[in-house]
């Protein structure tokens, strides 16, 4: 039975990351992933997502993502290629919506640069914006993207030239902690450690039954459409943004990487399902519910479709993470629940578990992600 100072279920972005980080000062760490490394599976298929400093979701998540950027301009130096592409980015919608009011709430309590544009100054500064006459948006210019596909490959090649084992198509059955050490059961072996880290993404509950009633996977679709005028939607004149809208909550990236101006809506159509049999076909209904949108709040933006692809959100009851070590098991840790926000996190969430598996503790202050905060009470 091979033995090791920590073992990672799940490689793909939090779990590469982590692996990287562990190897990195010196771990003998294994990552085992059910599927491919990388893979189009889970829940960062699509080529890149969102980064933004001014996080309208919680002012607590603002020291995290500094750290973030700082570790993902380190990996992209490592790796010699662009991983990190800063656009600007956008909070948008009326004055009083949760989007513009807790976008602001984290520029003011953590003095970071910003502009509030109404929907005029924002057509004239970026004209493939149409925005309704009562929106306004919060304006940061260090938003961006992150390459969410070349990102997990860059961790996990790095964590392997450190010395990391990573076996890819290899699915945990079952593990068991015992005192100060754990064993780890798969489909193609068995293995001990020191200590165990579960980033399994929308499987997270199912190797973890008690996050059952609070990761919850959901299906998710992405669109990339041809624009009507492709200047209008590259990098240097088309900011990624937040929008909270009457027809739901858009998101979307410019050009870059692949064809296409990319457009999604939090939770897509509000199906819960079960990671192993998602459908991941995309059909009429799913193109209709996102055209609403491009045609909407931009217009030239709204030519044939060129792809669509789903993955998956992981949901929490208040859409803030879960990160802990279990209750029972100090030596063994999760992050789960990322709630379709949490790429832009992976590089500073994989140095957090690596924290808490060698250490048992970590610097970053994850109080707003503890198993045993009320939300995340099922009775």
């Amino acid at each position: 039975m091979s033995a090791y100072d920590t073992i990672v279920v799940g490689v793909g972005s939090m779990g590469s990351a982590a692996v990287y980080h562990l190897a990195a000062r010196g771990a003998r760490v294994l990552g085992l992933e059910q599927f491919d490394v990388p893979n189009t599976m889970g829940s960062s298929v699509g080529t890149n997502r969102i980064i933004r400093l001014a996080y309208s979701e919680h002012p607590d998540y603002v020291p995290l993502l500094h750290r973030s950027y700082a570790l993902w301009r380190e990996i992209e130096k490592l790796a010699g290629e662009p991983l990190l592409i800063i656009t600007g980015a956008f909070d948008i919608g009326t004055p009083d919506s949760w989007t513009v009011k807790g976008s602001l709430a984290a520029c003011a309590q953590h003095s970071l640069d910003h502009e509030v544009l109404d929907a005029r100054m924002i057509a004239r500064r970026f004209p493939g914006y149409a925005l309704s006459p009562d929106m306004v948006g919060v304006f940061q210019p260090q938003g961006g993207f992150v390459m969410s596909e070349r990102c997990i490959a860059v961790y996990a090649a790095a964590a392997l030239e450190r010395g990391a084992h990573i076996h890819g198509r290899e699915r945990v059955l079952r593990w068991e902690a015992r005192g100060d050490s754990v064993r780890v059961v798969s489909d193609r072996g068995e293995y001990e450690a020191k200590s165990l880290v579960f980033t399994s993404g929308p499987w997270t509950a199912k190797v973890l039954p008690g996050l059952t009633k609070v990761a919850k996977p959901e299906r998710q679709v992405l669109l990339w459409s041809q624009p009507k005028r492709s200047e209008l939607f590259r990098p240097d004149v088309c900011p990624v943004f937040n929008m909270e809208a009457p027809e739901g909550r858009f998101y979307g990236l410019p050009i870059y990487g692949v064809p296409g101006f990319k457009f999604g809506r939090y939770h897509h159509l509000g199906e819960n399902v079960d990671p192993d049999t998602v459908r991941r076909e995309c059909d009429e209904r799913d193109e209709a519910v996102l055209r609403e949108g491009v045609r909407r709040y931009f217009p030239e933006a709204n030519g044939p479709t060129l792809a669509m692809k789903a993955c998956m959100f992981t949901n929490s009851p208040d859409e803030h993470f879960i990160i802990d070590r279990h209750p029972e098991h100090p030596n063994v840790s999760f992050a789960a629940g990322f709630s379709g926000h949490g790429f832009k996190f992976a590089s500073v969430i994989g140095e957090v578990m690596a924290d808490l598996a060698l250490e048992r503790a970590t610097r970053w202050d994850i109080d707003l992600f503890r198993f045993d905060r009320p939300a995340l009470r099922t009775g």
